[in-house]
């Protein structure tokens, strides 16, 4: 799964990075070493743009776009925006049948640009203690999964738009745009710098779920809203190329949602928490 991350790239590196073509400076967020689910997260899409600022595209052609969304997809269809905290991910497997992902997944998808993803490991002692019901809340020790060559992580995601009907319609909080993760199963191939020795040798080892991270061929495909037929669209899911991805141990300091700084990211010599491998 995906339930927190760290996005801390300047908008225009990111503008660069993804060749975006239209972001309005004003609506840039601040940097994030621990995004979490409800927050505004910067994403990239394609859709036509309106207004003034359509003025400089062909008419109707889709743009790519740098914009804030908040992160957990309330449907379209939905009669109140309760349900968002819940829906940040989105199983690959199942993504082009579900009713609340159905339709964006065929014309309304994004990429979610990160540092890395955070996922939480039980210590094995913990773990047995909790098999024993003697502990209910097991410590967890934080591991953080990113891109071993320092590039930008691109998460697949998906995108909505909901309408509050107890607001009037020119309300600026009348319509709701949120996002999605799209996770698939775990790598069992080995991280980048696996040994063989402790620690998590593989991904699966960490968790049995992630977040679904695209390489830059698939980016062009995965954001066209005209690529609509589901078996094509379903062909980018596949999982990326193995190896491409490292994973440390971080301060437990990040589990707490209030801690937000560049020193959640450090890499500690060893677990904090116990033996976990």
């Amino acid at each position: 799964m995906c339930g927190r991350y760290a996005a801390s790239r300047r908008p225009e590196d990111l503008v660069g990075d993804f060749g975006v073509q239209q972001w309005e400076p004003k609506e840039t967020l601040a940097p994030s070493w621990n995004v979490a689910p409800t927050d505004q997260v910067h994403v990239v899409l394609e859709r036509p743009l309106k207004g003034a600022a359509a003025e400089h595209f062909p008419p109707g052609s889709p743009v790519r776009q740098l914009r804030p969304l908040k992160w957990g997809l309330v449907p379209s269809w939905s009669k109140s925006p309760e349900a968002a905290a819940k829906m940040i991910n989105a199983r690959s497997e199942t993504v082009h049948e579900k009713p609340s992902f159905r339709q964006a997944f065929a014309t309304r998808r994004c990429l979610l640009p990160g540092d890395g993803y955070f996922e939480w490991v039980t210590d094995a002692a913990e773990r047995q203690l909790e098999e024993q019901g003697r502990k209910k809340r097991p410590r967890k020790q934080p591991y953080f999964v990113t891109p071993a060559d320092g590039s930008v992580m691109a998460m697949a995601g998906l995108y909505e738009f909901w309408r509050d009907r107890t607001l009037p319609g020119d309300h600026p909080l009348a319509w709701w745009v949120t996002c999605t993760v799209v996770t698939t199963e775990a790598e069992t191939t080995p991280l980048a710098g696996a040994d063989g020795s402790t620690g998590p040798q593989a991904l699966a080892d960490i968790h049995p779920r992630m977040p679904l991270v695209l390489p830059p061929d698939r980016w062009d495909a995965w954001l066209d809203p005209a690529r609509t037929d589901p078996d094509e669209v379903r062909a980018l899911l596949a999982p990326p190329p193995a190896g491409l991805m490292r994973a440390y141990p971080v301060p437990t300091e990040v589990s707490n949602v209030r801690n937000n700084g560049p020193e959640l990211v450090t890499e500690l010599d060893g677990p904090e928490v116990g033996t976990l491998f």
